[in-house]
């Protein structure tokens, strides 16, 4: 027996769907407007502005299209679980078609009911089309036109954003190998100084060792909950305390945070790790990382401050590719929501990062706090 050829991925599977919900009101607005700007553009296309009747023309089209727009919208909306099963090609095919037949009806209809109401008072309106297929076949080109224009738009945005997230993971997963080498080592070493000094210690070294390399060797997770973030990053104090001993202090002030809140993996740690290599570490008497947390108005702030030689400040710039990471992801998770503010003072270098706190119930869906 041959082998059969494997049928085409739908177009939903695996990578979320193209086309938008058109069930939000944010989509349903953007068609009012696309519709409004489109009836300009039509009117003043058949007739200068300045006339009298252009903006009877105007409200005329307007009319039109808000309701074949919005009837568009409304079949979208419940035909898209179904579109999403298809394979791409199909789904397109699939779109177009629903769209050019909303648009067909809705201009029968529209003619039609100009028929009557011509035949009621006698006198055609001059608000309805009083020829049919003059009225009908451009409005399907036009339609047509539209259609297959906003479904490439909606197509080649969904593979930038696809795009830019496989970029972001591959980041996460560049930070979580940055995590290995060096600092497993430092790490092993002083693993091995304990063994004879303090077993017990060395034991509970191993322990929060290979839980912090359980999650850095698992399959990166583009979001986890703030509380797993910040144990990650306690982990991540603990063994660094090993090796530091008294010169590393550790102050944490998150208690107001929600623990459920979703946030981008690997947020917190790699400051943590920063503050640590290039402001304590250089340092010969230690000094104290402070990291607090708060949230108001559905905001969350955490700042991560450190003290500052002037080692330090000369390495700097080996910090920017952490910061510009976690800028990035937070930008991802959040458009144009969060951001990543650098303080550097002369003694002092404070990082604050701001996102919109979402919770993250069962299921998958996101909410907002």
């Amino acid at each position: 027996m041959s082998a059969q050829p494997p049928e085409p991925a739908a177009a939903g599977s695996g990578q979320g769907f193209f086309l938008p919900d058109f069930c939000e009101a944010r989509a349903v607005l953007a068609i009012v407007l696309s519709a409004a700007l489109l009836a300009f553009v039509l009117s003043l296309a058949r007739q200068p502005l300045a006339e009298a009747s252009f903006w009877s023309d105007l409200a005329r089209t307007s009319a039109y299209l808000f309701w074949a727009g919005l009837l568009c919208a409304a079949v979208l909306c419940r035909a898209r679980p179904w579109l999403a099963k298809q394979p791409l090609r199909r789904a397109v095919v699939g779109a177009l078609g629903l769209v050019l037949g909303t648009v067909a009806l809705v201009s029968e209809l529209v003619f039609w009911f100009g028929r009557l109401w011509a035949h009621r008072l006698g006198v055609p309106s001059s608000l309805f089309p009083t020829q049919h297929w003059a009225f009908l076949l451009p409005t399907l080109v036009i339609a047509a036109i539209v259609g297959a224009l906003a479904l490439r738009y909606f197509y080649v945005a969904h593979q930038w954003r696809r795009s830019v997230e496989l970029e972001a993971r591959s980041r996460i997963r560049a930070l979580q190998a940055r995590i290995r080498p060096h600092f497993l080592f430092n790490s092993m070493n002083t693993i091995a100084a304990l063994t004879r000094s303090d077993p017990a210690r060395a034991e509970e070294a191993i322990e929060d060792l290979s839980d912090l390399f359980r999650v850095s060797l698992s399959e990166a997770r583009a979001q986890i909950t703030l509380r797993e973030e910040l144990e990650v990053a306690r982990i991540y104090q603990r063994i660094e305390q090993l090796r530091l001993g008294d010169r590393l202090q550790v102050r944490w002030k998150v208690g107001d945070l929600p623990a459920e809140a979703i946030v981008p993996s690997l947020l917190l740690q790699p400051l943590l790790e920063n503050a640590i290599g290039h402001g304590i570490e250089p340092l010969p008497e230690g000094g104290t990382v402070m990291i607090e947390g708060h949230a108001e108005g559905g905001i969350a702030t955490i700042e991560v401050s450190n003290p500052l030689s002037a080692t330090a400040r000369a390495v700097r710039a080996g910090n920017r590719m952490a910061l510009d990471n976690i800028r990035q992801r937070l930008d991802l998770a959040f458009p144009g929501q969060a951001s990543v503010e650098v303080d550097e003072g002369s003694t002092t270098y404070r990082v604050k990062i701001r996102f919109p706190l979402v919770a993250g119930p069962s299921g998958g869906n996101r909410e907002s706090w």
